[in-house]
């Protein structure tokens, strides 16, 4: 398995940076931000990264102490860390000071060559510091950047804070996103998914029903879903909702990714004269029992025929196991009804049980 970095910067950071002239000068000086300590013992025993120190400064005391690549205070720090087993694998200080521009001053990577390697997982690696100079080393080197300073914007900042407890938090549980971008001769669609979201949605296909019923997925699924569509509506319905299908599917099964710490199974819910009944496993075997008849050949401009073609789409893209079943007199209830069902199961099966195992005796889905 491929190695996971966390390039965390000291002065400011790990450490307080003195406002008086931005140096650690003397052990008295040496000061670590609230929760430091604690957060990176979890993250180091807990988590799977290793830990490497990045900074443009020099060593922990200048005026002090005699020069040598770590200073007593700098010792001092990494004596108090290795006691509650926080240790890094490589502690990189650059000295080149009076040149802004030199590669290994961040956000150059110069000093980060030998990270560049297959052994190194980089694109889910993070740079944790408290300078724009550092969200730019995390794009440099091709990672994430968690930005510990609330006083700046960075738009482009997987996780902006000055609270420890809260980056641990993220490390171990992060959102599980997936955007994915499906383009043919027949649609184009962009699909931003995130199941640790809060039901907000977006949904522009073109069909003014169809993104009514995306709303539902969202909404009651409790995921932020964001959905653009441009088809070949001129000729009819079919290619926009099952390339849709096709690309939500695909978006789920990313975002789950090895699905661990997953209920898995879910479903159920009553609307008004109807009854659905929907129950899904991501078992990573796609199936779909459906039984549901509807008496209109359309609601809006949705021809009634599409909503097996929907899920069916769906169910092989999420690889998933889905069984639906509906009753009732009012079709546009009926298939909201599904749809409504449907996110319920899927959120009750995408729920954390707060373990790492997969839910599975197969030990893979």
């Amino acid at each position: 398995m491929r190695k996971k970095i966390l390039f965390i910067d000291r002065d400011g950071t790990i450490i307080v940076e003195p406002q008086d002239n931005f140096q650690i000068d003397s052990l008295q000086k040496l000061e670590f931000r609230k929760g430091a300590i604690t957060a990176l013992h979890k993250i180091a025993t807990e988590l799977p990264y290793e830990l490497v120190m990045v900074t443009n400064q020099d060593g922990l005391g200048t005026a002090s102490f005699p020069e040598a690549d770590f200073w007593p205070a700098q010792q001092k720090m990494l004596q108090i860390l290795a006691n509650e087993n926080v240790s890094f694998v490589g502690i990189h200080i650059d000295k080149s000071f009076e040149n802004d521009n030199h590669p290994s001053r961040k956000p150059g990577t110069g000093m980060l060559t030998a990270y560049f390697t297959e052994e190194y997982d980089l694109k889910n690696s993070f740079v944790i510091g408290d300078r724009l100079t550092d969200v730019k080393l995390a794009e440099n080197l091709g990672a994430q950047a968690i930005l510990f300073n609330n006083s700046l914007e960075a738009n482009n900042a997987s996780l902006q804070t000055e609270d420890w407890n809260a980056i641990y938090t993220f490390l171990k549980s992060p959102d599980r996103t997936a955007i994915i971008h499906r383009k043919t001769n027949e649609t184009e669609i962009y699909i931003k998914l995130n199941l640790d979201g809060t039901g907000k949605t977006k949904c522009e296909t073109g069909l003014g029903f169809f993104d009514h019923m995306l709303d539902q997925l969202g909404k009651h699924g409790g995921v932020d879903l964001e959905v653009k569509v441009h088809g070949d509506l001129h000729i009819d319905e079919h290619h926009t909702v099952e390339d849709t299908a096709i690309a939500i599917g695909e978006a789920y099964l990313k975002a789950l990714g090895d699905k661990k710490g997953i209920e898995r199974y879910g479903w159920l819910l009553p609307m008004d004269d109807c009854l659905a009944q929907a129950a899904i496993d991501f078992s990573g075997r796609p199936w779909l029992i459906w039984q549901a008849e509807f008496k209109r050949e359309k609601v809006g401009e949705m021809p009634t025929e599409m909503f097996f073609h929907f899920f069916k789409s769906f169910s092989d893209a999420a690889k998933c196991n889905l069984n639906i079943k509906a009753e009732g007199e009012n079709e546009h209830h009926k298939i909201e009804a599904i749809y409504k069902a449907v996110a319920k199961s899927i959120k009750m099966a995408v729920k954390r049980t707060g373990d790492d195992a997969v839910p599975s005796t197969k030990g893979v889905l």
